[in-house]
């Protein structure tokens, strides 16, 4: 079981969350069909979506919705911010700190209870850039 959720922690959601663990690319849920079943041949993309929705539902990871691509995930679920290449879709962290200030402000101007916040920052990363020199 999960430490404070219901959740049983199956092989595959274990397999999952290590190898999200390993990595900082941001990877889709094919991506990490591709890697798991190197170690778990007899896993499906449906098991790896469906978990990965999960795992994500629960807090334990977080699902990076970016515009108009595949969702990406990500084991850091602390609040930091990404960055994403409009011409590839790569996804990375930003390394800043986050602007809580955003919340408080956000707080003021609406009726809303402000849980978090997200920001994306959206460009061209070094590779493509290069390719387009």
């Amino acid at each position: 079981m999960i430490a404070g959720s219901k959740l049983r922690m199956t092989k595959q959601r274990q397999l999952i969350l290590e190898e999200l663990r390993k990595v900082t690319s941001h990877p889709t849920a094919d991506d990490m069909y591709q890697v798991l079943r190197k170690k778990m041949p007899k896993i499906s993309l449906g098991t790896v979506y469906r978990n990965l929705e999960i795992l994500s539902d629960t807090g334990i990871i977080q699902k990076i919705d970016v515009g108009g691509t595949q969702k990406r995930f990500d084991a850091d679920i602390s609040t930091h911010y990404h960055i994403r290449c409009t011409i590839c879709g790569r996804v990375a962290d930003v390394h800043m700190e986050p602007h809580m200030e955003l919340e408080a402000e956000a707080q003021k101007l609406t009726d809303y209870e402000i849980l978090h916040h997200r920001v994306e920052y959206i460009g061209i990363c070094p590779e493509c850039r290069k390719k387009q020199s």
